[in-house]
């Protein structure tokens, strides 16, 4: 064989060998949170009403606070033990810095009674996402992004230490904080956890008010392509929420209905791949009030059915 041909073919053994050990992408759900819990509710006493739609769904999350106020024990300790025998993970949505615990010592103390005792009930949390601390230093309780970095990396240190086995990820919004802030706060919040000796962040979740892009002519999708890009050669896994941005201003117009969440949920989807984006955690999630039925996944626009339609359009598994 000629060298020509060996180097060729010791290109398409790399590729092929790198296009293997890619790790599959991931897909997270978070359904509204409404009528004191009605969504998560309807996915375990109906489970065969989204079953093709959980063949396609990794991670089940809910904010720690809804877990607490919205369930029994009972219902809970059933529930979590269902989702381990569909080999379901489970994962919170929890404050790290927040107007009620302004330090990350004091939202860690407010939270882990609660933790332990789901753990208690059988939860076998996989991760815990932060809702979004640097958006909050700045908007909420107005402290400058060194003071939310330091304070964070606290918090991470008090999971670390009594959660070990849990992943952490950062929730943060764009385009109200630059893509360059992201990469910014995100060097100085990892620098700062290797200075503590503290395991960094294991993924970064972008919050997109793509609603902005046209309305307000600021942010895009290739910018956020370059985030992605940016966590990837950091090794950090690229975490996307997608969601109806334009619904709540359709429903202050009084136009919005179960529609309005599944069209442009969808929409996002197209927009994102048309520049070959391709997060590593796809996470359906919901804080809007809608759409109004969790299940089935068979009717017209309800949340497994965006779920299940979403996933089989966009989400391309490694076999």
């Amino acid at each position: 064989m000629s060298r020509s041909l060996l180097l060729a073919a010791a290109l398409l053994m790399g590729a092929s060998s790198a296009h293997a050990q890619a790790p599959k992408p991931t897909v997270w759900i978070g359904p509204p949170g409404t009528e004191n819990g009605r969504s998560f509710r309807d996915l375990f006493e109906h489970p065969d009403e989204w079953k093709e739609t959980r063949s396609m769904v990794d991670v089940l999350f809910y904010t720690d606070l809804n877990l607490k106020s919205q369930f029994k024990d009972d219902e809970l300790r059933a529930w979590f033990g269902r989702a381990r025998e569909w080999n379901l993970k489970l994962a919170m949505e929890v404050g790290a810095l927040k107007e009620w615990g302004q330090t990350g010592e004091k939202c860690f103390k407010a939270e882990q009674a609660n933790w332990e005792h789901l753990q208690s009930l059988g939860a076998n949390f996989y991760a815990i996402a932060m809702d979004e601390p640097l958006c909050c230093a700045r908007e909420h309780i107005h402290q400058t992004d060194d003071y939310a970095m330091q304070e964070t990396a606290n918090y991470i240190a008090l999971v670390r230490q009594h959660f070990p086995q849990m992943l952490i990820g950062d929730i943060e919004t764009y385009p109200s904080i630059s893509i360059e802030e992201h990469k910014h706060w995100i060097e100085a919040l990892q620098k700062r956890l290797a200075e503590m000796k503290v395991r960094g962040l294991d993924f970064y979740r972008l919050d997109v008010d793509w609603h902005r892009f046209t309305v307000q002519n600021k942010g895009s999708w290739q910018e956020v392509k370059t985030l992605e890009h940016y966590c990837r050669q950091k090794g950090l896994p690229f975490s996307l929420v997608y969601w109806p941005a334009g619904y709540p201003a359709m429903l202050r117009r009084g136009v919005a209905d179960d529609s309005t969440w599944y069209v442009p949920t969808l929409q996002q989807g197209y927009d994102y791949l048309s520049i070959d984006g391709r997060p590593d955690q796809y996470v359906i999630e919901s804080w809007v009030g809608a759409p109004s039925r969790c299940i089935p996944e068979t009717a017209d626009w309800t949340f497994t059915r965006t779920v299940r339609d979403f996933c089989q359009h966009f989400v391309k598994r490694t076999p």
